[in-house]
């Protein structure tokens, strides 16, 4: 029993992203493009989404976080796509001999709604993971911030799994 509790790993990931008032950045969540809706402030695409899956990869296989290998001042990650910096950290996390078992995705914002994107924005997801992703989307009620619409922030959980259960 204690082998296979060993083989499993779990990590938490965050990010939120004030919108932009640039009305030509697209609004980037899980890789979809969010129609008519203002995109978000980032070195990259800013997909909160992606951001925070990666993170939660990463935290839960001891690599850091998202910054440390993606930096916001590094000229190379500039407009970078976050679905593109998802496969280099599904990469990584395999390289050290962990898969993901499955992730579960809170995204937390008042609008723009969507409820309709969100089986697109999973199915994105686990295509780059290799493993089932649920997306969920909250509203804010009013309160704070995302409340008062200005950004989109998610919360992740992920579950990695030793390959072989050796880990």
């Amino acid at each position: 029993m204690r082998g296979s509790i060993s083989a499993l790993r779990i990590g938490q990931g965050f990010d939120v992203h004030r919108f932009s008032r640039d009305p030509d950045r697209p609004l980037v969540l899980g890789g979809v493009v969010v129609e008519g809706a203002s995109g978000l402030i980032g070195h990259s695409d800013a997909d909160v989404l992606s951001h925070a899956l990666a993170d939660a990869m990463l935290g839960a296989a001891g690599l850091g976080d998202l910054g440390e290998h993606f930096p916001d001042d590094a000229p190379e990650w500039a407009g970078a796509s976050s679905i593109g910096l998802l496969t280099k950290v599904t990469e990584l996390v395999g390289t050290s001999g962990l898969e993901v078992v499955n992730a579960d995705c809170t995204v937390v914002c008042e609008r723009p709604r969507l409820s309709r994107h969100t089986a697109d924005m999973g199915s994105n997801l686990a295509a780059v993971v290799g493993a089932p992703v649920s997306v969920k989307v909250k509203r804010a009620e009013g309160l704070g911030a995302l409340g008062r619409v200005e950004g989109i922030a998610c919360l992740t959980v992920v579950l990695l799994s030793s390959e072989g259960g050796s880990k």
